[in-house]
């Protein structure tokens, strides 16, 4: 087996803003891993607020000597090997994972949604992001996402009441509110979160800094809307303490790790009775097809990636009534368009 590289920038459809941020492109490196006349595609994805670059995935990678595995069947044993090369690079760890599941699932001829016996039936909706901006440019983000059925908003401190009543003038579709760490203030964000529970939306995604974990469990015990961890929850060693403060937890690939560790992430959720988010990056249908191969076994899945950006170089996955419909392609499904 040898393995490749290339960097390469997402370039997003719109601005993506966030409570403390905004950007118009994601970095990402794109791998490749050759067995015999099979190629395993994986993906790191690098939103600003990682602490992982397209050089330091690539630094990474080039450690990596697969020359001594003879066949992708190993793969537990080639993830245990990278995982202990190296501390930390998550991100790139993850597109290692996600490239020798993909060829893996090539060789034995079968999506991973079939080796993990998913029930495609049990798909939840995806929903799609809508980021913080002009209302005039929410407005207009919210009708271009009519083959959606939950929406996704962004939320800050400053106008939260304004921006849902700006989206409930053009639809009622249910929302899911993230507000990535902005409301510091708990009886303001129980405020808030009493007026939202009034708007149709389902949860709260990270209400407060994942510094203020007693907060948190405050505002959990209220009892109005389910909260999510996400900036809080990174990797399955953080998973017995989010029972504490949380209801759920989002998983996402270039935070845990890959499929491997996702996979068992979901399984110890259930046995702590904690709600599954699958979430994404800004990603190409590479890694968001991966994590959809799980997102059948998620009580809500978040895999908006491939319809915010312009440049995807795989074809995006196909939706019917906002869910991602999984194909029968071996591996992940993907279908490269061109070079990277």
């Amino acid at each position: 087996m040898t393995i490749s590289y290339h960097k390469y920038n997402l370039q997003l459809i719109h601005p993506f803003g966030i409570a403390n941020s905004q950007r118009t492109f994601t970095p990402v490196v794109f791998i490749e891993i050759h067995f015999r006349n099979l190629v395993g595609y994986g993906e790191a994805s690098l939103p600003p607020y990682l602490p992982e670059t397209q050089d330091s995935v690539i630094s990474f990678l080039q450690k990596i000597d697969l020359s001594t595995f003879n066949h992708p069947i190993e793969i537990n044993h080639i993830l245990d090997y990278v995982n202990n090369l190296q501390t930390n690079n998550i991100a790139a760890k993850a597109a290692v994972d996600i490239a020798l599941h993909d060829l893996l699932g090539k060789f034995f001829n079968k999506p991973w949604h079939k080796l993990y016996n998913c029930n495609l039936l049990k798909m939840p909706a995806t929903s799609i992001t809508i980021g913080i901006d002009k209302l005039s440019v929410i407005e207009q983000k919210v009708n271009e996402a009519k083959e959606f059925s939950i929406l996704k908003v962004k939320l800050d401190a400053n106008n939260p009441t304004e921006i849902i009543n700006c989206i409930r003038q053009i639809t009622t579709k249910p929302i899911c509110v993230d507000a990535n760490q902005a409301w510091a203030n708990k009886e303001m964000a129980l405020d808030i979160i009493e007026w939202l529970s009034t708007q149709n939306v389902i949860f709260i995604e990270q209400p407060m800094p994942k510094s203020m974990d007693k907060e948190t469990a405050w505002l959990k015990q209220k009892n109005i809307l389910p909260i999510i961890a996400d900036e809080s929850f990174q990797t399955i060693a953080d998973i017995e303490k989010m029972a504490e403060s949380f209801n759920g937890i989002n998983i996402k690939l270039m935070k845990c790790g890959g499929m491997r560790e996702a996979y068992k992430i979901i399984e110890h959720a259930k046995q702590l009775k904690l709600k599954v988010l699958i979430g994404c990056m800004n990603e190409s249908s590479c890694a968001n097809l991966a994590a959809a191969q799980l997102a059948p076994l998620a009580n809500w899945v978040d895999l908006d990636g491939p319809f915010m950006i312009n440049n995807n170089p795989f074809e995006n996955p196909a939706l019917e009534n906002g869910k991602i419909m999984l194909n029968e392609n071996p591996g992940l499904g993907l279908n490269k368009l061109g070079n990277f």
